[in-house]
Formats: C-alpha cells, sequence, structure tokens
C-alpha cells in the first residue's frame, strides 16, 4: 500500500480527496500547510506528495525546495487555473506534474498511479534485468541505469526526477533521431493523461539545468523549433 501525503489549506480538499485516494487503496496522510508536513516527512517520507502551492507559513514551492535537498520521491503540484507562471516554476524546481483547480479526482488519481509506476519502474524493484530498458545504457559521455535510477555525467553524478529520467533515456536511446514533444509525452505520462507542450519543454528545461550543473558545457539535448528534441552523443 503505497503512502501519500496531501497537503493543501482548504480542508474540503483534504477530506474529500482523502477519501477518494483510500477508497483507491491508498495510505493518505494530510497536511494543512507546508511546515506541518515538512516537520513530519522529516521523520518519515512517504511515497508520494501531492502539495497545493499557496499555503500558510511554508508554501508548496519552499516545501518542494527543501524535499528536492534531501529526496527525489514524486511531487504533485494542485494549482489554480490562473496560476501558469507558479506551474512552470514549479517543473523547473523540480515537480513531476501539476494538477489545476477545480480538478477531476479521477484525474488526479491516475496521475499518481502513472508516477507511482514509473518510480518502482527505476527504483530496483524491477525483476526481469535482461530487457533493455533496464541494461546500463553508456552514450559518450552520458551513463544511465535505469534499475538504480543513476545518471552521471563525465564520472559526476546527476540526481534526475522519475520524469527527467524517462525523457533523458528516451532522447539517448537514438542520439540524431529526433523525438516529436508528442513522442516524449508518450513516454513519461499515460495516455489517458492530457498535458500540453509547456509541460515537456519545462522538463527539458530542468533537465538541461541538471546536467549543466555537473558540465557546463553540457549541450547534447538539441532543441529543434516546431519540431522537438533529440541527443547529440559527443
Amino acid at each position: 500500500m503505497s503512502k501519500i501525503a496531501l497537503v493543501d489549506d482548504d480542508r474540503n480538499i483534504l477530506t474529500s480527496v482523502s477519501m477518494t485516494l483510500e477508497a483507491e487503496g491508498f495510505e493518505v496522510e494530510t497536511y494543512n500547510d507546508g511546515q506541518a508536513a515538512l516537520d513530519a516527512f522529516n521523520k518519515k517520507l512517504p511515497d508520494m506528495a501531492v502539495l497545493d502551492i499557496k499555503m500558510p507559513r511554508m508554501d508548496g514551492m519552499d516545501l518542494l525546495q527543501r524535499l528536492r535537498q534531501k529526496t527525489q520521491m514524486p511531487v504533485i503540484f494542485l494549482t489554480s487555473k490562473d496560476d501558469e507562471i507558479d506551474e512552470v516554476l514549479g517543473l523547473r524546481m523540480g515537480a513531476d506534474d501539476y494538477v489545476k483547480k477545480p480538478f477531476s479526482q479521477r484525474l488526479l488519481v491516475e496521475r499518481i498511479r502513472a508516477l507511482l509506476r514509473r518510480q518502482e519502474a527505476t527504483s530496483g524493484d524491477i525483476t526481469n534485468a535482461n530487457t533493455g530498458d533496464t541494461k546500463v545504457m553508456e552514450r559518450g559521455d552520458l551513463r544511465m541505469d535505469p534499475l538504480r535510477h543513476a545518471v552521471s555525467w563525465k564520472g559526476a553524478d546527476v540526481s534526475l526526477t522519475v520524469t527527467e529520467f524517462l525523457l533523458l533515456q528516451a532522447l539517448a536511446q537514438r542520439p540524431g533521431f529526433v523525438k516529436s514533444r508528442d513522442q516524449l509525452m508518450d513516454v513519461a505520462y499515460d495516455d489517458q493523461v492530457y498535458v500540453d507542450d509547456r509541460t515537456i519543454d519545462s522538463h527539458i528545461k530542468r533537465l538541461r539545468k541538471k546536467m549543466r550543473a555537473a558540465d557546463s558545457e553540457f549541450s547534447a539535448i538539441e532543441t529543434l523549433y516546431g519540431i522537438g528534441y533529440r541527443y547529440n552523443e559527443e
């Protein structure tokens, strides 16, 4: 049973969403502000967190920043429909996804399931290590180990979220070949989960930033404007 932390200052959302998640078989812990959640997370981390952005004491952005200092567990942001800047900023900071309020609880459940499946697939729980997707992949200075969810560039470790890992893996598997945004969406999200182009672009920007932190000259991910992205093996 996966444990989901739900953090929102709206008690109606806490009550209704927690009831839905529990009915789907999840264990749910609820918190009405970021500081209360952080205090609990410092003792024991959940399997995933669903965070509202605007909260008292500590908002979702601050909480995410604290979390990313020590964990890559999946995080979904809840945002109002007018918070487009916050959505993009949140993704750049390391959120895995966002859902706009008012939202379908069924959609939220499906996104939670999708992220948990991807987390399990890259956490070392895969039993069949003979498939191509689980073998260590090396492309020039890049090394990716799906079983360990480990990435290194020129020997330097790079910490990626599940979504960032999957996008980089999809691009690096076929150097020189262009992946459209739609193809990358299929890699990172289930078919029933809709995301727009900006979501993929934000993940790629975050991915580049992390790679450039390891090597300021990193340029292996190329943007083809209006088309998509490709990985150039160096």
